[in-house]
């Protein structure tokens, strides 16, 4: 009788391999669903780009508003008798207010205002 339950056991363990382990098992199935997963974020961030990139698209297309805000702010252009003044935050030659940190060196950090008439 023990021999039995025992070839029973192992006949069970045979007709299991394939369902955990095989090319169509859960454990198969489980990755594949976390592939997925992961794709369907992909692609979901991918799709916002494509509609903000349609939406630019579209605006370039129809007005002149984004070409002149482009021309002014990416390649500097300015209207026909339009005065460009540029201001910076701090002048390039002033002291420093406290004795002590004319020794260390102070990164640039002046950044430039636009005005625009």
């Amino acid at each position: 009788m023990r021999w039995l339950a025992v070839a029973l056991l192992v006949v069970i363990t045979l007709l299991q391999h394939p369902l955990w382990l095989g090319k169509g098992g859960w454990l198969r199935v489980w990755d594949v669903d976390r592939q997925l997963q992961q794709q369907q974020e992909t692609n979901s961030k991918l799709e916002m780009r494509n509609a903000g990139m349609d939406a630019e698209v579209r605006d370039l297309k129809q007005g002149y508003d984004a070409i002149e805000e482009r021309a002014r702010f990416e390649l500097g252009m300015v209207k026909q008798d339009e005065v460009f003044v540029q201001i910076p935050d701090k002048p390039a030659g002033e002291k420093p207010a406290t004795p002590g940190a004319a020794e260390k060196p102070v990164a640039a950090t002046a950044t430039p205002r636009s005005v625009r008439r």
